[in-house]
Order: C-alpha cells, then structure tokens, then sequence
C-alpha cells in the first residue's frame, strides 16, 4: 500500500450538480430555479415564509418563561475533584475554594455564577472546599471522608424555614 494507491471508496463522494450548462444537461438556462420572481434570485432565504399566509411559529402557542436573571452553576463531581488531587492540580491540605478550581481548569466559562458539588464519583481523602452549593449527598461524602463542605449561597426556602 503506498499513499499514490489511496482512494476514496466508491459513493463516498457526491458528484455536485453542475447548473447552467445547457438545456440538455436537464438543469440549463434557470438552473431549476424555476421562472423570474425572488426566490429565483441570489441570495435570498426566506425562513419561515409561508406565502403570505400567518407562520406556524405564530400560530403554535408559546409555552414556559425565560427568566433572564437566571444563575447558571458550573458542576463539579466528587470523581473529577479526586482526579485533580491526585493529578497535582489540587492541593488537599490547602482550602479549596471556587477561585482554586477556576485556576485548576475545573471551572470553565464567563457567565459562571458560582460552583455546585455534586456527589459522583468518591474522594478518598479529608479536603475542606467553599462552593457556592453542594448537593446532600456530596456533602455526606466529604464528611464521611473527613472533610468539611461550606456553601456560600443560601437557598431562599432554607433561609425562611431559618428566619
């Protein structure tokens, strides 16, 4: 096998439709565009254009809300916190706070409102981590390995059952 002996398996490639080229061909002349009129024209994409007649995403109901002061939380697994320590990336005798993550390439993303611990995967060793919410679950694993969860955000219903 030498690399002047390669080719593309037969079909793998589309032959493209060559327009224009004669009445013959069976796409001459208007290039199956039909006759005159917009659409026969360059340039033109007329999405959702339905010929003067009311579009059906107007006439299908609109559902739901967009809350647009909505915070997105990054995720972060017990496993891949794990993997970060024993990589080298983490250090577990230090805190480990969302800032130490961010540096860590855990945490990616701008409009990141903060970090959430979630309990996939087990850590193996006692680590005290600040984030912005954890799940219950992750939070009894860290404690059992003999560590220490601090959440920063508290949630609205945990703070009316408080007050």
């Amino acid at each position: 096998m030498h690399l002047n002996n390669l080719r593309d398996r037969p079909g793998s490639r589309l032959k493209s439709k060559r327009l224009g080229r004669g009445i013959g061909s069976g796409k001459g002349k208007t290039s199956g565009k039909g006759v005159k009129g917009q659409k026969a024209r360059a340039g033109v994409a007329l999405n959702g254009f339905e010929g003067g007649q009311l579009p059906i995403y107007r006439r299908l109901p609109k559902r739901g809300f967009w809350n647009p002061f909505r915070k997105e939380y990054a995720p972060i697994n017990l496993g891949a916190l794990a993997y970060a320590i024993e990589a080298g990336k983490l250090d577990a005798t230090q805190p480990i706070t969302e800032d130490t993550l961010r540096a860590a390439g855990l945490v990616s993303g701008r409009k990141v409102a903060g970090v959430r611990l979630l309990a996939t995967g087990k850590i193996g060793r006692a680590i005290t981590i600040t984030v912005s919410g954890a799940s219950a679950a992750a939070k009894a694993a860290v404690e059992q390995a003999g560590g220490a969860v601090t959440t920063t955000v508290v949630r609205p219903e945990k703070a009316e059952a408080a007050a």
